[in-house]
């Protein structure tokens, strides 16, 4: 699970960790009134939006200007280099606070996996070319960032209550990216952050785990869901037969919408909250149920199918099985080859 908006809150209230101040919106009324309300003046962020705009992060100078901007944001899918397939839609934008700084900075902190410890990283080359800088100059990483000491004085007492934040919340992952420093006070402030949880975190971090999108929702209830960029979904029991259904609709030129996997303990309840969840995925035209019946009983994903169609409605696309009866196909290519068929006609 990620979430910048509860790195924010919890950096500046509980541990004075400086960021900016701002607020989460999801209609181009409430980034309005938000703008208005942090009194703008003047993008940051490389990448394009299927509509043509340039950069996810935008600066405006008023409400109507920052209206007009997450008009072309919100429910647009931007492409960054970090972006597979088509990219997410977006349904909700952070608007914050402009800040004048004079250098932009790149700090980490992760999980080391061999020695069992957290571990930092820091690079003067941050902001929007980090990705660049990685990928043609690592040593500008690895290089010692001490230059004054008031940027080390300054510098480490931020990365001390970063650090602090990191271990009080279970964290995996927290990448600052631009941490910026202000020349004239020596100091520095996290613009923008990913904050990561392992799932291990879940008990001890109630809070975090009470927000969640589609894909940390599945988590819930036993399921593994990752959402794709094509239009056929599929409900599998095993990460294996997963990524084997999404080859199969491959192979036959489709392409899946999600992987999700049920596991080996799942239950009616948990079927139905899977057919749920990919049933909102207005990209999903065509269900492919994949089961692996030694594991789970198929009568039950069955009684499933039929318990989600009364819960939610009727399906309003086919449903592919290669058990069950409904587009029934005896082998598992042929039922892929059946719902990229299906997916593509009139049917769906």
């Amino acid at each position: 699970m990620t979430t910048v908006q509860i790195f924010l809150r919890a950096a500046r209230n509980y541990y004075g960790v400086p960021v900016p101040r701002g607020q989460l919106a999801r209609i181009p009324e409430d980034v309005a009134r938000i703008v208005e309300e942090l009194d703008p003046e003047s993008g940051r962020g490389k990448g394009t939006f299927d509509n043509g705009l340039k950069g996810g992060i935008q600066l405006v100078d008023s409400p109507s200007a920052g209206k007009k901007i997450a008009e072309q944001i919100l429910g647009h899918r931007p492409k960054t280099k970090q972006t597979t397939g088509n990219g997410l839609s977006v349904d909700k934008v952070y608007v914050a606070e402009v800040l004048m700084y004079d250098e932009e900075w790149y700090l980490a902190i992760a999980i080391d996996r061999e020695n069992f410890r957290p571990a930092v990283i820091i690079s003067k080359s941050g902001g929007m070319d980090i990705e660049t800088v990685a990928k043609q100059t690592p040593d500008e990483i690895a290089e010692a960032m001490w230059t004054s000491s008031g940027h080390e004085a300054s510098l480490g007492e931020a990365l001390n209550k970063m650090h602090k934040l990191f271990i009080s919340k279970d964290a995996t992952l927290m990448k600052i990216n631009p941490l910026v420093r202000h020349a004239d006070t020596q100091s520095f402030t996290c613009l923008d952050a990913k904050f990561s949880f392992g799932d291990a975190a879940k008990p001890r971090q109630q809070e975090l785990f009470a927000i969640r999108d589609r894909d940390s929702e599945s988590g819930i209830h036993g399921l593994v869901y990752i959402q794709m960029d094509g239009s056929i979904g599929h409900v599998v029991n095993g990460a294996g037969l997963a990524m084997a259904t999404n080859d199969a609709i491959a192979h036959h030129g489709g392409t899946s919408a999600n992987l999700l996997d049920a596991g080996g303990q799942a239950t009616t309840e948990t079927m139905q909250k899977a057919f749920e969840i990919i049933r909102k995925d207005d990209r999903v035209n065509c269900i492919l149920v994949n089961i692996y019946g030694g594991i789970i009983r198929c009568d039950m994903i069955a009684e499933s199918i039929i318990g989600a169609a009364k819960k939610i409605g009727s399906f309003r696309m086919p449903l592919e099985d290669a058990h069950l009866g409904l587009h029934t196909e005896a082998e598992f290519g042929e039922a892929a080859k059946r719902a990229v068929e299906l997916a593509g006609s009139d049917l769906s």
